[in-house]
């Protein structure tokens, strides 16, 4: 593979609101940008218009990533366009309350597929590729603070989110020195309250800093890692504190 001078990031779940607002701050660091879309045309070709006004060369692929063929074509066109790999950012999601009883298969792999399966092959391909260059190289998957919290009506959901987290400490074991791996777990995000089954008002209260997070505190967290060289296999819950009780 050869390696040109533009850094490339190639970033799954872009087109939704916090996903564009760090896929847009990546492009300001200077990278050309490849992210996937599955659900919404419309909102993927919003999202790129944007990404473009930074990174006229970004491109983008539909791509189911519950589904493995469909990350290995998205990884087929991404070297039709790109010829590096610098940053991955895992941050397709799936979520929707389940009760814990009335859980049906479907469900569970609408979840678990997509938000662990996902992400698993994801940072398979992208690790295939890494390896290969002759610089270091980053990984940051998205995960929740529901990972290390217990909260009603989400099992498969926050299940998912433990597993990435997991996985993303295997990864950065296996691939040091050449590839860092951390995840960033978003408290209850401004763009997306209500995530636990809380009133705003009852998140508040359980948020030493009193607010909820705002996208750019997520951004701060992804430029943090994309700078740092000496940081792998970490969990940084942007919560707020909220961990803390």
């Amino acid at each position: 593979m050869g390696v040109s001078g533009k850094k490339v990031c190639f970033m799954t779940g872009a087109s939704g609101k916090l996903g564009r607002e760090i896929a847009l701050a990546i492009a300001g660091q200077g990278y050309s940008i490849f992210f996937t879309w599955n659900s919404s045309e419309e909102q993927a070709n919003e999202a790129l218009d944007q990404i473009r006004w930074v990174s006229p060369e970004s491109q983008m692929a539909r791509c189911d990533v519950s589904k493995t063929g469909d990350i290995s074509q998205a990884f087929r066109v991404f070297g039709q366009h790109f010829d590096r790999l610098d940053l991955l950012v895992a941050s397709a999601s799936n979520f929707f309350r389940t009760d814990l009883l009335e859980v049906t298969e479907e469900q569970w792999h609408s979840l678990v597929d997509t938000n662990l399966k996902g992400t698993f092959f994801t940072m398979q391909q992208a690790a295939r590729i890494m390896l290969r260059q002759p610089f270091l190289s980053r990984m940051i998957t998205m995960t929740d603070v529901s990972a290390g919290l217990v909260w009603r009506n989400f099992a498969p959901y926050t299940v998912s989110k433990s597993g990435i987290q997991h996985l993303t400490r295997i990864f950065a074991r296996e691939t040091a020195p050449r590839i860092l791996v951390n995840s960033i777990a978003p408290g209850t995000i401004s763009a997306y309250p209500g995530r636990d089954d809380e009133p705003e008002s009852g998140l508040i209260e359980k948020i030493p800093l009193q607010r909820l997070g705002d996208p750019m505190d997520i951004v701060g967290a992804v430029k943090f890692l994309m700078e740092s060289e000496y940081v792998t296999g970490q969990v940084i819950n942007v919560d707020g504190g909220r961990m803390l009780f």
